[in-house]
């Protein structure tokens, strides 16, 4: 079992480094354009597997050169500009874009059967450019950004309630960012409903902190965050490569379903060997469609502002 991960900054290696820990993979491969960036880093994560009892028997890293990404079962797109301090992910469509077509175009020659995970920023409208670019099966290139939005949620409520954020189930749909839709309705703590714990405005706050959870990473470090989104990233990988039919939020291509069409989006998925296998629709009441519309008419205006496509 092969996995590609294309840009092997914070996310990629980051993204190689749990993926050899998880023992699912025989070979795990970093392209980078910079020159001899991914042999380097490779070679760091391999010096690790011992230590670690991993399975996985190659970590290679090669500079550019996709024919060494032949035949993945799984490619990971993680290159382009990560945000600075001032920047919105809304800042980098363009320049994102080209590289996300460039790269799509470059794997799906050497893997036409790949499965592609979007990570680029931003990421709805990058993984419509994938999508379009690389001319497979919707099911195929599937976005991550509702596990790590979920994350970060779970992750505030727990401290806000000061219990375990493993026992927090809960779904946010929509865009990757500011116009993330939540459902306070879809949220429990162990089966039981979030509304014995928090009330809807106080719910309210610590979904706003959630919107700006990648930001405040940004303004702390001058980049962008790697580690949960490569968490995120390693959960759906395993989800593909073990068929195991995981429930996830995933940003994917919507044909109808909740009313919308023809745009990436943040929804519940069941994800397998095939990739997206089923997109869960939600009985959703009128005040969340009206935000998950919202939602996809701010993506729809970030894609019209694509140069080329």
């Amino acid at each position: 079992m092969k996995v590609t991960i294309i840009g092997a900054g914070n996310v990629g290696a980051s993204c190689a480094s749990l993926l050899a820990e998880k023992n699912i993979v025989n070979e795990i491969v970093l392209l980078d354009i910079r020159d001899k960036f991914a042999e380097g880093k490779s070679l760091d994560i391999a010096q690790m597997l011992p230590i670690i009892s991993s399975n996985t028997t190659h970590i290679i890293g090669f500079t550019n050169d996709y024919s060494k990404s032949k035949n993945s079962e799984v490619i990971i797109i993680t290159c382009g500009i990560p945000r600075k301090p001032g920047m919105s992910r809304d800042d980098l469509v363009n320049t994102n874009a080209k590289i996300i077509h460039s790269v799509t175009k470059e794997s799906i020659y050497f893997s036409p059967k790949a499965k592609f995970i979007i990570v680029s920023n931003p990421l709805d409208v990058m993984s419509y450019v994938a999508y379009l670019t690389a001319k497979v099966d919707y099911s195929r290139v599937i976005g991550m950004a509702g596990i790590l939005d979920s994350a970060r949620y779970r992750y505030f409520l727990s401290k806000e309630l000061n219990c375990s954020p493993h026992d927090i189930q809960t779904l946010l749909l929509g865009g990757h960012g500011d116009t993330m839709v939540p459902l306070y309705r879809y949220t429990s703590i162990s089966g039981i409903p979030i509304m014995e714990f928090i009330s809807r405005e106080k719910n309210q706050v610590i979904i706003e902190k959630t919107k700006k959870g990648g930001e405040q990473i940004v303004n702390l470090l001058g980049t962008s965050a790697w580690m949960a989104p490569s968490a995120s990233v390693v959960q759906m990988v395993e989800a593909i490569i073990k068929d195991s039919k995981r429930i996830l939020s995933c940003s994917v291509f919507l044909k109808g379903e909740y009313d919308l069409k023809d745009v990436y989006l943040g929804v519940p998925v069941m994800l397998g060997k095939s990739g997206i296998e089923k997109i869960i629709e939600l009985k959703l009441n009128q005040e969340e469609r009206n935000l998950l519309k919202k939602s996809a008419n701010h993506i729809k205006n970030m894609i019209k502002k694509l140069d080329n496509f």
